[in-house]
């Protein structure tokens, strides 16, 4: 495995506080809106707050899988919800914390012990959860800003 990927996306403003994302990586395109908690939000629509724990939750799962296949350890049933919290700091919205409620049934023969261990490996090997305070930059350089003139 390569140590740098890109990831690629984009987003198109629909109408209101509501933009649809697609990958040139992926067939599925997401709605994506202002959370109902905002002005101007619109419920039923994932926001920016539902993807970002969603990220958490899925690297979560699937670095889950690798530790456990990897280990060698069977399991039945993985179920995990996730709570993301946003509040307010020092004048700033931030997801301050994400709470991860996993269930596992393990096949027979795999302690308690074992498999607490599997899933603790899991949510410190997670790439998105170690990644959380990420470098965010503006390439004002690759900005294409048009402008409509009347006339």
């Amino acid at each position: 495995m390569e140590n740098k990927h890109i990831y690629q996306l984009d987003i198109k403003w629909k109408k209101d506080r509501i933009g649809e994302m697609n990958s040139p990586d992926l067939d599925d395109k997401i709605t994506v809106a202002t959370p109902p908690e905002f002005p101007g939000g619109v419920p039923g629509i994932w926001s920016p707050e539902h993807l970002y724990t969603a990220s958490v939750l899925s690297c979560f799962m699937t670095t889950f899988l690798a530790i456990a296949e990897y280990s060698k350890i069977d399991f039945l049933e993985f179920d995990c919800k996730a709570e993301g919290i946003l509040e307010k700091i020092e004048g700033k919205f931030i997801m301050s914390e994400i709470h991860l409620k996993p269930f596992v049934k393990f096949a027979e023969g795999v302690s308690i012990e074992k498999g607490s261990k599997i899933l603790e490996k899991a949510e410190k090997a997670c790439l998105i959860s170690n990644s959380i305070k990420t470098k965010v930059s503006l390439n004002l350089s690759e900005v294409t800003i048009a402008t409509v003139f009347g006339g």
